[in-house]
């Protein structure tokens, strides 16, 4: 072979060897998820790969071996494929050809469909430039989520450096709740968040496991010096090429706060701020576990509830917080407070076994209590009665022992108000007893086992019975016959006074509709009845069921309902005077203020206490209050009706001052309906001698 075929065989050789490796290279670029392209020292376009061309597909068609990028950038340009040079076009294409002519640090290139390019150039060593193209836009939209969670998210955030603990980032809500304003926060060491004491644990706390630190939560201080108490949540991640940590500090201050005040509330009564029921029988049992004895006294307040009615219920709470001061200013150290129900106090005396230590309280507490107050401008004046148990004998758990000062408490305020009493076993045996009379009660509602009985009220002028006043009556199995007086406070302790008042509304109803025409029911509704339902509805509902007409009805109210100055009691009233019904008020001159209820409230007749009947005869003081009262009535058209005479000498006196009816013994006791009409009957008009 000639040395000319030689050369000619090693340079075939050396041409199909740059072949092989140029379509290996081709290939390998190809293979690539990036975009790779080739520049020659000219920006002429030498080499590119398929991927570099979905990119920048738009002007792909112009890509060819010669063709100077500038000119593709133009031609882009003038397409809109770069959003970022629109109206500085030149000034744009002017800043990419710059970069392209130094190129060093990676930057980045938005597209027309809003994809965002990751541009990477390196020179050759011919002058040439490689270019590397990753499409980010994934990256960036998550960066923007990130970015938008964390600048707007409520929660305070920072990024810390896990390398130097210096803060790198913080967002919006950091910097308004820290009180940092504009980047202050930011290449401060995270040391500055935290007091001087949580310094130490500082480098465990702001690293990617911060193990059982995380679990508890961390003062943190703001820029005025305001501690707070917060629960932190870290992640790690990269910032920035950075290794960091985000941090989410989720101030639980007021949280605590809220905790720690539902914690007193519960243990404690708002209103007076003395222990409640539940803390009294924590520190019962506290005392019970100390083992040295100790007295439990019930405090019930004495005519609160009237000053309640009178005053209304602020000056109530009023009271029941001066009431509360008193009992706290009155024990001695050691000794606790509650308000254990309505208006009922509980005291715990450690250690006190000895009765003339105990009385001498209780005596205290008495007087302390008893003393006047001034409640909104007005003096009011109250009571106190106090049961007593004393451990462990009268009870070795604290609710035995609560129950049995209320026992005490309960014959105190039935016997002698006022004063104190210690508990007796046989307290026990009244209490079952008066259970058991409650549970007969509700039998006997039930079962219609109650009577109603009738006492009429005469004219004073012509002897006729213009009505009769419905009372009922109870006679038990086993005691015999039981009075009101015993059974309807029972009643309306037991809830059961609204069907008690139903049953005997319907009773004598429906019993008036066999008396003369002109002969009218009288029917006591106790202020009770006003708060336990809709009167005017039941006496409505009573009439035309029983078809008693509305003029024969007469309803007799106590002072006492007015005193609750209540719209629902002022409405019900005047609802029922324009149905027709006769409105009475009975045992008048009895309470507070009763003059000036006259010409405040829809009633229509007075019926005079038999406490200025009694003996009027020769006693001029009464004389003198029942003409005052007869003489008020004819002036404001209301009729008068004395309660409780029995003897001719009253019946006399009462007709001389004018009053015009009567009630009493004198003309007949309450009587049963078969034992009325023949009464009514026999009974004709005619004045009584």
């Amino acid at each position: 072979m000639s040395e000319l075929e030689a050369a000619l065989s090693i340079a075939r050789a050396a041409t199909e060897e740059a072949r092989t490796a140029d379509a290996r290279l081709r290939d390998a670029l190809e293979i690539l998820p990036q975009g790779i392209v080739f520049l020659d020292s000219e920006g002429r376009y030498v080499l590119w790969n398929e991927q570099y061309a979905k990119i920048y597909h738009r002007t792909a068609d112009l890509f060819n071996v010669g063709v100077k990028l500038a000119d593709t950038l133009r031609v882009g340009v003038m397409r809109g494929d770069y959003p970022d040079a629109k109206g500085r076009e030149e000034e744009w294409i002017a800043e990419r050809l710059q970069k392209l002519k130094r190129p060093s640090e990676r930057h980045e290139q938005w597209l027309s469909d809003g994809r965002c390019i990751l541009i990477d150039e390196r020179a050759t060593a011919d002058g040439g430039v490689i270019g590397l193209r990753i499409d980010i836009t994934e990256l960036k939209e998550r960066e923007a989520s990130f970015r938008l969670l964390f600048e707007a998210n409520p929660v305070p955030m920072f990024v810390v450096a896990r390398n130097t603990n210096t803060i790198l980032s913080v967002n919006a809500a950091a910097r308004d709740h820290y009180l940092y304003p504009g980047d202050q926060l930011i290449g401060r060491n995270v040391h500055s968040l935290h007091p001087g004491e949580d310094h130490p644990q500082i480098d465990m706390l702001y690293s990617p496991a911060p193990g059982r630190l995380a679990e508890r939560t961390w003062r943190h201080l703001k820029q005025d010096g305001t501690e707070i108490e917060v629960a932190l949540f870290s992640q790690a991640i990269v910032h920035d090429r950075t290794p960091a940590l985000l941090v989410a500090a989720v101030d639980i201050t007021e949280r605590r706060r809220a905790e720690a005040q539902a914690a007193y509330l519960s243990r404690h009564d708002p209103l007076t701020g003395l222990a409640n029921r539940a803390r009294h029988l924590e520190q019962v049992s506290e005392m019970l576990a100390a083992d040295h004895g100790g007295a439990s006294l019930c405090i019930g307040l004495d005519n609160f509830k009237s000053v309640n009615e009178t005053m209304g219920p602020i000056a109530g709470d009023l009271l029941l917080q001066a009431v509360a001061r008193r009992i706290r200013n009155t024990l001695r150290a050691g000794s606790t407070a509650a308000r254990v129900g309505g208006d009922e106090f509980g005291v715990i005396l450690p250690g006190a076994v000895n009765p003339e230590e105990i009385n001498s309280v209780a005596l205290r507490l008495i007087s302390a209590i008893s003393a006047p107050y001034m409640i909104q401008g007005q003096h009011a004046t109250i009571g106190a009665s106090i049961g007593i148990a004393i451990a462990p004998q009268d009870g070795d758990e604290a609710s035995q022992l609560l129950k049995n000062a209320n026992l005490a408490l309960s014959q105190t305020k039935l016997t002698h108000k006022g004063a104190f009493r210690y508990f007796e076993e046989e307290m026990h045996a009244r209490a079952q007893g008066r259970r058991r009379l409650e549970q007969d009660l509700r039998i006997a509602i039930e079962r219609d086992g109650l009577a109603v009985h009738y006492q009429p009220l005469i004219s004073l002028s012509t002897g006729r019975i213009v009505a009769a006043e419905a009372l009922v009556r109870w006679s038990h199995g086993e005691r015999g016959f039981i009075p009101p007086q015993e059974f309807i406070p029972l009643a309306e302790e037991a809830g059961l006074i609204w069907q008690l008042g139903r049953t005997v509304l319907r009773r004598a109803c429906r019993d008036a509709t066999a008396w003369p025409q002109d002969v009218s029911v009288a029917v006591n509704l106790s202020p009770m009845q006003f708060r336990c339902g809709n009167v005017f509805e039941l006496v409505k509902e009573t009439l035309e069921a029983t078809g008693l007409a509305p003029d024969r009805l007469e309803v007799e109210i106590t002072e006492s309902l007015f005193l609750e100055r209540s719209n629902l009691v002022l409405d019900a009233l005047a609802d029922l005077r324009e149905l027709g019904v006769c409105i009475a008020m009975d045992d008048f001159g009895t309470g507070y203020s009763a003059l000036g209820y006259l010409t405040s409230f829809p009633f229509d007749k007075i019926k005079i206490d038999r406490s200025f009947v009694s003996g009027i005869e020769t006693h001029v003081e009464k004389q003198a209050v029942v003409r005052a009262i007869v003489g008020l009535g004819e002036t404001l058209g209301k009729k008068t009706v004395a309660e409780g005479i029995e003897t001719a000498d009253e019946l006399a006196c009462l007709r001389m001052i004018g009053c015009e009816q009567g009630q009493g013994y004198l003309f007949s006791k309450a009587r049963p309906q078969e034992a009325l009409l023949p009464f009514i009957g026999k009974r004709k008009p005619r004045r009584v001698a």
